[in-house]
């Protein structure tokens, strides 16, 4: 369910994500914009800044960054997936971004280049979320912020956990994988983790959005097309275990339904942090 294929080494099911990105993009664009415009504000982007947006995926809080930053700032949107950056390029053109091939673990930008940082669904990915924290500092200007957004835990973000932990039932050898999205999910370690790379006035905020679909159909849709890191582990699946994975993730959602419409409140955590 990951927001890009941002910062970890390649492997089969991240390999055919970065193949059919405009699938990702289906999938996670339609929630992952619901969560920045709170990020874009919490980065205090003024106009003319230059702002960096780590793990851009498809370019949505680029976008967002561009339109706080106005026509005299710059945007640079950076992701490892190249297929990622193609479909953000269809998205960018009449905006002040550039896209940039680059690891969030070692940006490509001088010392104190930037006047805000954004990383939306992305940082958990890393594998070494300090050095990508400590990254995010040095090119930050003193005095200017950083602003990431993460999955809350799973029980408050049943858009994502109910097929991943579905999965995890039946694939537990994958179980790593599948739950990566939980990692910075722990507040106090979240803080921990942004304090230690020297950030400044650091602050954790939950923000929760409403998540609707007209139907389950809807919902599975881009699941059965192998639109994230998760989906496409699912796909690998033999055909009668895939039905096994549907059905059950059916069930689970049918609380979650009113008049054949699913509703599903999911959480982020806001991380804010002061160079």
């Amino acid at each position: 369910m990951a927001a890009s294929s941002a910062q970890s080494t390649p492997n089969d099911a991240h390999t055919l994500v970065r193949r059919d990105s405009r699938r990702h993009d289906r999938r996670v664009g339609r929630w992952s914009r619901l969560y920045i415009p709170a990020l874009v504000e919490a980065a205090r982007i003024m106009p003319g800044d230059r702002v960096l947006d780590v793990a851009t995926g498809t370019g949505e809080a680029a976008i967002a960054a561009a339109a706080a930053a106005g026509p005299s700032g710059r945007v640079i949107a950076s992701d490892i997936s190249l297929p990622m950056l193609l479909v953000a390029k269809r998205k960018v053109p009449d905006w002040p971004v550039a896209l940039v091939a680059m690891n969030g673990q070692g940006l490509a930008c001088r010392d104190e280049s930037v006047d805000a940082l954004l990383c939306q669904l992305g940082l958990m990915f890393f594998p070494d979320v300090g050095r990508g924290l400590q990254e995010f500092r040095r090119v930050l200007r003193v005095g200017r912020w950083m602003a990431a957004c993460v999955w809350s835990a799973p029980e408050r973000a049943p858009f994502v956990s109910i097929f991943s932990d579905t999965m995890v039932r039946h694939v537990p050898a994958k179980r790593e994988e599948l739950l990566a999205w939980t990692s910075l999910a722990d507040t106090d370690r979240l803080h921990r983790l942004l304090t230690g790379a020297g950030f400044r006035d650091v602050s954790i905020t939950l923000e929760t959005r409403p998540i609707s679909f007209d139907s389950f159909e809807e919902y599975w849709e881009p699941i059965e097309a192998g639109g994230s890191s998760t989906a496409a582990l699912y796909k690998d699946l033999p055909g009668a275990l895939r039905d096994t994975v549907r059905e059950e993730v059916r069930a689970r959602m049918k609380r979650d339904e009113a008049g054949g419409r699913l509703l599903l409140n999911s959480e982020t955590l806001l991380a804010v942090g002061r160079k």
